[in-house]
């Protein structure tokens, strides 16, 4: 049972790098704009009006506080991991040199919740987006197909077609080459960012500071669907912070472009930092100002304005008598929603190709194009799943269990570098976590308690996907491993030094 705690060596991450066969195309801006191209999405269009009824009133802006600061406690840690091994794989990576095999395919397979996943809530998110679109300029498409067959309330053959067009589309850019891929995100990043200016700006010509009053609702029961649950107060904010933490899911994607990052040990930190920054601050002024422009309890989907919670920002504008504001908010979510399911895809694939290369996963996912340099196999594989699933399947659950997922990854990253901090003190880092014994111990609690908050189904569906990545490792993944076949791996009760350039191939 020794080889499951093997851990990867320094000197096989750094052969990894020399061997890499993929470009190193991007810069630090590109890596931010990844970043914020990532988070900025269907989170902040959707998710403000449900935490704002059903959990934190106007103090939804102190849930996004809270989220981003569990966010900042793991970007430090993620940051100085990125320092030292600029790798693709992410969290899957860092564990692997850290803290052993079996937690580092723990952690590999829980990212799928926060990828994989989370790109089929955002396929489906953006179908949502492109049927109000089309609806704008008087088209209208059946609803066989825009309907998945659960959803489906007629008979005979259904599909969310849009959904699942937009995945192919999305892959079909990642594949042409990942510096074609930036250059179409930053574009959209653009037009995102604008976008969320636009509303901060000209919603705060409409805000009517009353509604702030009171900022922290008493605690109370509100109706969810055929269930009472409580809401407001403390543990409004609380749970609200764990219920929008999807809006955050997505900066630590700027990690998993490492491999393909110029200068990789300085920029990866910077972007992530950066971009988490950048973000929670768009995420603090527009929630103030979502909520500013109307009543919290106009958000009840059993109320006055039922859909108002389904597109919350365009339906605020709507309401004040701006209907053209909502025209372009749509228009910006519909664009804005492609660069999440681009990053979040390319993000996938990376960490396939990280544990396809240390044997976890089968050869074709660590394939790269000899021409476009970039994981083509595998991104086709990704990309028929997701929008099989996307087309096929109503995914209510899964902005929770992706939460899970990326809480998940955080909390061990945050175990992981300060075990790190322990073993090699005097390892070269260009960043380095200030206070760390503080920030990686409240980093941990606050993952864990955010986790503890979030839907029991979705935690039991989760702690049922890692019980069966559990199986799959010991049924294929340890004895496929490299390290176990060429023996150069480390162990806790190892004392040995490992070997300099083992080769892997």
């Amino acid at each position: 049972m020794s080889k499951i705690w093997t851990k990867k060596p320094m000197s096989a991450f750094e052969n990894d790098m020399k061997s890499s066969q993929l470009k190193r195309v991007l810069g630090k801006w590109s890596l931010t704009a990844i970043g914020i191209g990532a988070i900025i999405g269907g989170g902040i269009f959707v998710l403000t009006g449900t935490g704002a009824y059903y959990h934190a009133g106007p103090a939804l802006a102190l849930s996004f506080i809270i989220a981003g600061i569990a966010c900042v406690f793991a970007a430090l840690c993620y940051s100085e991991f990125a320092s030292i091994l600029p790798v693709e794989g992410s969290a899957y990576a860092y564990a692997y040199g850290t803290v052993g095999e079996i937690f580092a395919w723990i952690i590999g397979w829980g990212l799928i919740l926060e990828y994989a996943m989370g790109s089929m809530t955002v396929a489906v998110s953006w179908s949502g987006y492109f049927n109000k679109l089309l609806k704008m300029f008087g088209l209208h498409l059946p609803d066989y197909l825009t309907s998945d067959p659960a959803s489906y309330s007629g008979e005979g053959f259904s599909m969310n077609l849009p959904a699942f067009l937009i995945v192919i589309f999305v892959i079909s850019i990642l594949i042409k080459g990942t510096k074609e891929a930036a250059k179409a995100n930053n574009l959209i990043v653009i037009m995102k960012v604008s976008a969320v200016l636009f509303v901060i700006i000209a919603g705060a010509f409409f805000i009517n500071a009353d509604n702030w009053n009171p900022f922290i609702p008493a605690a109370t029961m509100v109706k969810e669907g055929e269930n009472l649950k409580e809401a407001y107060g403390i543990q409004g904010i609380i749970s609200g912070a764990a219920a929008i933490f999807f809006a955050y899911v997505g900066f630590d994607a700027v990690s998993t472009q490492a491999g393909e990052a110029i200068n990789p040990k300085k920029d990866v930190p910077f972007a992530i930092i950066v971009s988490l920054l950048v973000c929670t601050g768009l995420y603090i002024l527009v929630s103030l100002v979502l909520t500013g422009m109307m009543h919290y309890s106009d958000f009840n989907p059993q109320g006055k304005y039922p859909d108002a919670i389904k597109a919350p920002v365009a339906y605020a504008f709507e309401i004040a008598g701006q209907g053209w504001a909502g025209y372009i908010i749509t228009i910006a979510a519909t664009v804005g929603l492609i660069s999440v399911l681009m990053v979040m895809i390319m993000g996938q694939s990376r960490i396939f190709l990280g544990m396809s290369k240390d044997g976890l996963i089968p050869k074709m996912f660590s394939d790269v194009h000899p021409v476009r340099k970039t994981p083509a196999k595998s991104l086709m594989l990704l990309g028929i799943i997701i929008a099989t699933v996307a087309a096929f399947t109503p995914i209510s659950k899964l902005a929770d269990m992706t939460s899970f997922g990326t809480l998940f990854a955080f909390t061990m990253v945050c175990v992981a570098v300060w075990i790190l901090r322990k073993k090699e003190p005097n390892m070269p880092r260009t960043f380095k976590v200030p206070a760390l014994p503080v920030i990686a111990t409240l980093g941990i609690c606050i993952n864990l308690y955010l986790i503890w908050n979030l839907s029991h189904e979705a935690k039991y569906l989760s702690m049922a996907w890692l019980a069966l990545g559990v199986v799959i490792y010991f049924t294929y993944s340890l004895r496929n491993s490299k390290l176990h076949k060429v023996g150069y791996g480390e162990t806790f009760k190892a004392e040995q030094e490992p070997l300099e350039k083992p080769d892997l191939d």
